[in-house]
């Protein structure tokens, strides 16, 4: 199937069954080339099920903006494969940093100024901040490796629902004609990362999710 194919309405999404502890290498390599080729893809993180596309692919983000119905306020998130990498794309102070150096890699998402690296389309339209993370999941990281740059992400949770998506196969049934590819690798969680805000004088966390919010509190 090439991306091109399935933007025309002729292909369903593909899917591929990857093992969540030892991921087939043939099969990463298959799904990078999708990711690299513009397409929009469903993969599990150590939070939950997340729906990415490469960074610069404008066409891919807005079928992202419209699977999830996202305004132009919604914080993306850029999925780094570790923390050198999250440094090219947000401006990190020694205390961000700490921070970062001790809870990453894990499920929380934290929100940065964003440096020159980072597409407009993807920035907070008034205050220059992107949400970025370093998961802690073999199928994710593995993508990451073989990319080579982060991947424009943002949790599956579908317009109306509470929840993500943690059943591939309702995924897949529900998905299939919007986006390219669906990664199996087993059920997935029911809580988005825990979001963490790093852009100002204090941390504040946003949004709280399976990532333990206690160290970022007032007083902790």
């Amino acid at each position: 199937m090439t991306v091109h194919a399935y933007q025309q309405g002729y292909e369903l999404s593909q899917f591929f069954q990857i093992h969540p502890q030892t991921p087939q290498a043939r099969l990463i390599k298959q799904a990078v080339e999708i990711i690299r080729a513009g397409g929009v893809v469903v993969y599990p993180t150590d939070s939950s099920y997340a729906v990415g596309c490469r960074i610069g692919e404008k066409s891919a983000i807005e079928r992202v903006r419209r699977l999830r119905q996202l305004d132009d306020r919604h914080n993306f998130t850029l999925l780094c494969r570790d923390l050198s990498q999250l440094g090219l794309f947000a401006k990190v102070d020694t205390a961000a940093f700490r921070l970062l150096k001790a809870h990453t890699p894990g499920p929380y998402t934290f929100i940065l100024d964003a440096t020159r690296e980072v597409p407009r389309l993807l920035l907070h339209p008034k205050r220059r901040t992107i949400g970025l993370r370093v998961p802690q999941h073999p199928i994710a990281l593995a993508l990451l490796e073989s990319l080579g740059e982060p991947l424009m992400s943002v949790s599956l949770v579908l317009p109306g629902e509470a929840e993500p998506l943690a059943d591939p196969y309702e995924m897949r049934e529900r998905l299939e004609h919007q986006v390219d590819l669906i990664i199996d690798g087993g059920p997935g969680g029911v809580a988005a990362s825990t979001v963490v805000d790093l852009s100002g004088a204090e941390p504040q966390v946003v949004r709280v999710g399976c990532g333990d919010p206690a160290p970022f509190l007032a007083g902790a």
